[in-house]
């Protein structure tokens, strides 16, 4: 991140954001493995067009980590950057923190339009189920110190990659930088958790999130992921679907900054 404000997030959390470009309010929402710093790119070319507040989820980057850990208090602090851009924003939420945006609009705060990439819902029976056990043996090993064992499960069980390859990435130089942000993946499964269990979406989202949504996906992404944005077609009463050909879980900013534009000015 640039220039780095902060606020103050309901329980009295620092959270911190920066903003760049002129126009209106959009809030960026990142997903597992993300800080503000992912999505520095991305608020850079949509900066012509609107005012862009990139921020560090609770236990990132700048912003602090108040204990004891809950989704109510991400989204406070997602209505605390929303007040300190001026009382509304449109939202942008990539992969869990599509989840945490879409919450964040269902409480009915002013939230003036939502964009999600891939939310990871388990809709179907396209991919195996986490073991019942998955939050406990994260947590576990995050408690022992293990962030590494901790980066390893989301990889392997939750993304689906294969071993090797994981391996291979957290011996890399990226590494270092994933097992530093591996303490936040509990707060994501938390998240998500009610919403990996091979069931339908909540029916009550065609009531309580009304605002106008485009919900994209990524051409060469796995079924269930795209089943899971599929899935929320008959879920939201005001929305519209984009498949980015070529793009999978990673958004790309170049592919994605037009499309976030053209729906947005609407």
């Amino acid at each position: 991140m640039t220039v780095v404000e902060m606020t103050a997030s309901a329980d009295g959390t620092a959270i911190a954001f920066d903003r760049v470009g002129e126009g209106p309010p959009l809030i960026l929402v990142r997903g597992a493995f993300n800080d503000g710093m992912t999505a520095a790119e991305l608020a850079e070319l949509l900066a012509p067009s609107f005012t862009v507040f990139n921020y560090d989820r609770r236990g990132r980057g700048d912003s602090g980590d108040t204990k004891p850990y809950a989704v109510e208090r991400e989204i406070e602090d997602l209505e605390a950057v929303i007040d300190a851009a001026g009382g509304s924003a449109a939202l942008y939420g990539h992969s869990s923190g599509a989840q945490l945006a879409l919450e964040t609009a269902a409480r009915g705060v002013s939230v003036t339009k939502l964009a999600m990439y891939e939310p990871p819902y388990f809709v179907d029976d396209s991919r195996p189920l986490k073991s019942d056990d998955y939050l406990v043996r994260m947590e576990r090993a995050i408690a022992k110190g293990r962030g590494r064992d901790a980066a390893e499960q989301f990889m392997t069980e939750a993304v689906g990659m294969p071993a090797e390859m994981v391996g291979q990435l957290l011996s890399s130089p990226m590494g270092a930088r994933l097992e530093k942000l591996a303490h936040t993946l509990p707060y994501d499964e938390r998240i998500m958790e009610r919403y990996q269990l091979g069931c339908p979406l909540p029916a009550e989202w065609r009531d309580s999130v009304t605002v106008p949504t485009l919900v994209m996906d990524g051409g060469n992404s796995p079924e269930w992921i795209r089943n899971a944005a599929r899935a929320l077609l008959q879920r939201l009463p005001d929305v519209q679907y984009r498949t980015l050909e070529g793009l999978d879980h990673t958004d790309d900013p170049a592919a994605l900054a037009p499309v976030l534009e053209t729906f947005l000015a609407r």
